[in-house]
């Protein structure tokens, strides 16, 4: 079967369970294969896409925004949350947002053949480690437009192919196809899954007969625990974000309040988006007060513990339950805390290790809580909502990843990459 009939059986709701699995372990061959000739690809016909892939979007962002409208319309109608649109949305600006991703990830130095260090033993033999791609990806997301195009670009750039199960992207992969086909590199390097049958996810998490290295999945907890617990290759991912801001009582009340609205209210359906803000006791005859009051003034309702409660008749109780939800929502909880100590047990206990955050002018405080807490991502002075691979200056990001093997963090094009050993000898032999 070739890849048109075969994209038109899939998009068959009626397609067979043999059929559908032919059809996925058929794409996990052609992307093994294309992998192999993007290890080998130079960085200059790698780049070339890039830019090719940039002016692509572009050019498609009408029929881009009139298939969004579409997706917008129907998930709309099905009554998605708020959090769920918004990320589903695409604008102008956030097409251009993503061409300009692509130009940040072609200027990127290319990681395939870097030597990460290497070393002469003293029998002669000299050591290299050298970054290799890890293969073929798979990506499955929901709802995010966006990730066809940075799981595509970044798994270009690190020498991978990728596998792509998403929601209605077609006209973002034709483009980054096109940019593929001008650069003259093999179009099953980025390919679409192209049918929503959820058995089409069972497959990818069963390795597609081994030749899918690592999967990364986007989405709701529903969806990222699925992966986590079925999937039988590696697997990059966050849960969920369930941030903090921890007010210290040596923070400028000023930043505090820039911080605190912009980690909690820029955008709350992200995963970098505040949960949770703590506020040192030592301080908060100063700091609670104005806080919770610009939180409920901008329209966010505020779930807090007695201190909370007294500042403000419209902060309703904290329940148990309030320290681990992960709202998504103008909702945050705020409790008080017996210093940076207490913080950091509070976020160890509840805490989902994304991305936690202090404000504070004192040094010694910021040190222990960068130190201390075991998030993927810790700031001082800063929002949350910079946990994003573009902020980082990585272009994009495939994901946020929190667990403790490989990647952590956003997973850029280094992440995209493993290693091997290039040992260099002249005729030793082992005694």
């Amino acid at each position: 079967m070739d890849t048109d009939t075969a994209s038109i059986a899939a998009a068959d709701p009626g397609i067979e369970a043999r059929e559908l699995s032919a059809l996925m372990l058929a794409m996990g061959a052609r992307a093994r294969i294309a992998a192999q000739q993007l290890t080998l690809a130079p960085a200059a016909r790698k780049d070339a896409a890039l830019t090719a892939m940039a002016a692509a979007l572009r050019d498609s962002a009408p029929p881009m925004m009139a298939a969004n409208a579409e997706d917008v319309a129907e998930a709309t109608k099905a009554g998605a949350a708020p959090a769920l649109i918004d990320r589903l949305t695409l604008t102008s600006a956030g097409i251009d947002g993503m061409a300009g991703g692509i130009e940040t990830v072609r200027q990127l130095p290319d990681p395939v053949g870097e030597v990460m260090a290497a070393w002469t033993r003293p029998n002669g033999l000299r050591i290299e480690r050298v970054r290799v791609p890890l293969g073929v990806v798979g990506v499955i997301y929901e709802s995010r437009p966006n990730v066809t195009a940075d799981a595509g670009v970044l798994a270009l750039k690190a020498g991978n192919a990728v596998i792509l199960r998403g929601g209605s992207s077609c006209v973002i992969h034709a483009a980054l196809r096109d940019g593929l086909r001008q650069a003259g590199l093999p179009d099953d390097a980025i390919q679409l899954v192209p049918t929503r049958d959820r058995a089409a996810v069972g497959l990818m998490l069963a390795g597609l007969d081994g030749t899918i290295d690592v999967i990364v999945p986007r989405g709701g907890k529903g969806l990222v625990s699925r992966v986590q617990r079925e999937a039988r290759v590696p697997v990059f991912a966050h849960l969920e974000g369930l941030c903090h801001v921890y007010v210290d009582a040596a923070a400028d009340l000023a930043m505090a309040e820039r911080i605190v609205f912009n980690a909690k209210l820029r955008r709350t359906g992200v995963c970098g988006a505040a949960e949770t803000l703590l506020v040192d006791r030592a301080g908060h005859e100063r700091l609670l007060q104005p806080l919770i009051t610009m939180l409920l003034d901008k329209g966010c309702e505020v779930r807090g513990d007695a201190l909370a409660q007294a500042v403000d008749r419209r902060v309703k109780p904290a329940s148990p339950q309030d320290w681990s939800t992960e709202y998504l929502d103008a909702i945050i909880a705020v409790k008080v805390v017996d210093g940076v100590e207490a913080a950091i047990d509070h976020i160890g206990r509840y805490g989902s290790h994304h991305t936690d955050a202090i404000v504070t002018a004192s040094t010694a405080a910021a040190e222990r809580f960068l130190r201390e807490v075991d998030s993927a991502i810790v700031l001082h002075n800063a929002s949350t909502q910079f946990a994003d691979g573009g902020e980082f200056g990585f272009g994009a990001e495939i994901g946020i990843a929190t667990g403790r093997v490989h990647a952590r963090g956003p997973v850029g094009i280094e992440q995209l990459c493993t290693f091997k050993y290039r040992v260099r000898g002249a005729g030793q032999i082992r005694a």
